[in-house]
């Protein structure tokens, strides 16, 4: 079964129907907007930044200001004109046939992998897909779950066997047997849509030959399990995405995830396949655009994968990725990226441990403090970053609607609650976790992937 998807698209090589804008004019444009709206910002702050002053200095003022409402308000007027400017292209070819070779790292995953190959049997893609698991010494019955899926699914499936711990190890085991032009990675918990595969491969298929790998979309599937993937399911819905679309725009997504990603071949060859990192498809993507290749985000390729159900494991899994994060800037400095687009988008990663920081040590005893009536730190230029968020947040929501889950017949489920909390409190657990992280590979604490 084909689903229709015919959503109105500009063309982009006559701009028929519109005025084209470049992806550079598109660029400097957001920015220019983006700079109007921190000058306002800085302007209206003056009584806020004065009284601040006085009693921490005034460059501890300019700091602590800079880091809760100038520069986040910068970031999110830049996102906000981006969205409005952003127009996927069209695709060439919405049904190839190109072979493709699907690696999944697999370690204790007996639960979830038999229908993590299910849902990869019952792609609508045209092509033929060779699928490697790769056993990474698991103590379960992950083995056979797969033997099942071998002998049940319509599926070319491979076993490898990796005893050393490590994803890295894993996809780098299963790497070596590839021989088609593509490669996909597939986390063992995640499960796809029936188009998935196919739109990877369209949107890599349609894009400039420099192109080397495009990020699927993820979403959360056990959104209805705790209180916590309530939330996580709008941070993956409009946070994470609204983020991905951003990058995507420049042609710099910054993380081609592990999770649900289209790599070509030869390119992860010669970058020497993924590192020895907790964050290896972090510091992989970071390698590729090194190189001058450019990784692009397809919002309708996507996938569903099982967000933390603790408070617990939720600060484990963020802490590992800006621990990852890190990973990547001491790597590859911003400064040293090729191309103007990923010298911001990585630039903006390098001030993230300083927003993260401030957020964590000044405004959140700041709004104690206002609690109290002391409105020192979280005062009224707070505010004006919330109007920009909603705004980006609404933006997105109607694109993924319209968009993406129209086009693939999938439901919006309510969950009114989940955003509430998400709005409200999601920032202010993901900077102290963020910085927990930060501090971790600060200090070359032992790295812990699960």
């Amino acid at each position: 079964m084909q689903p229709n998807i015919n959503p109105v698209r500009p063309n982009f090589k006559t701009g028929r129907g519109r005025y084209y804008l470049t992806v550079t004019a598109k660029f400097w444009i957001s920015h220019a907007i983006s700079a109007g709206w921190m000058i306002f910002s800085i302007y209206l702050s003056l009584p806020w930044l004065k009284d601040l002053a006085s009693i921490v200095s005034l460059p501890a003022a300019i700091l602590i200001i800079g880091g809760i409402a100038y520069i986040p308000g910068y970031m999110s007027a830049f996102l906000v004109a981006s969205l409005l400017l952003d127009r996927q292209p069209v695709f060439k070819d919405e049904y190839p046939s190109d072979s493709v070779s699907l690696l999944i790292a697999a370690y204790n995953e007996e639960q979830s992998i038999f229908d993590t190959l299910k849902y990869v049997a019952d792609q609508d893609y045209m092509g033929e897909i060779q699928v490697f698991v790769i056993n990474n010494h698991s103590t379960d019955d992950t083995e056979e779950e797969i033997m099942r899926a071998k002998r049940e699914l319509d599926l070319n499936i491979t076993i490898f066997h990796e005893s050393q711990p490590g994803k890295f190890h894993a996809l780098n085991n299963g790497l070596q047997y590839v021989v088609t032009p593509y490669v996909i990675t597939l986390d063992a918990d995640t499960v796809l849509h029936p188009s998935a595969v196919r739109y990877l491969v369209s949107r890599i298929k349609s894009s400039p030959p420099d192109v080397c790998a495009v990020a699927g979309s993820m979403l959360v599937r056990n959104s209805r399990k705790t209180i916590w993937t309530r939330v996580q399911e709008w941070d993956y819905f409009l946070g994470i995405a609204s983020i991905k679309r951003l990058q995507g725009l420049y042609q710099g997504t910054l993380v081609a995830q592990g999770a649900f990603s289209l790599y070509k071949t030869e390119c992860v060859q010669e970058v020497q396949g993924w590192p020895d990192a907790i964050g290896e498809d972090i510091v992989l993507t970071w390698r590729l655009l090194k190189k001058g290749w450019k990784v692009y985000f397809e919002p309708l390729a996507v996938a569903f994968t099982d967000a933390p159900t603790t408070l617990g494991h939720f600060a484990k899994q963020r802490s590992r990725w800006a621990r990852g994060m890190i990973e990547g800037l001491n790597e590859i400095k911003p400064w040293k990226q090729p191309q103007v687009y990923t010298k911001y988008l990585t630039g903006i990663n390098l001030v993230m441990p300083y927003l993260d920081f401030v957020y964590t040590f000044c405004w959140l005893p700041g709004l104690i403090l206002a609690f109290f009536g002391f409105y020192w730190i979280a005062g009224p230029m707070t505010l004006l970053v919330l109007p920009l968020t909603v705004i980006s947040y609404g933006l997105l929501y109607m694109y993924q609607k319209n968009y993406v889950f129209n086009n693939l017949d999938l439901r919006i489920r309510k969950n009114k609650l989940g955003f509430v909390l998400f709005i409200l409190f999601y920032q202010m657990i993901m900077s102290p976790v963020s910085v927990w992280g930060y501090l971790q590979e600060l200090f070359k604490s032992k790295r812990v992937w699960e």
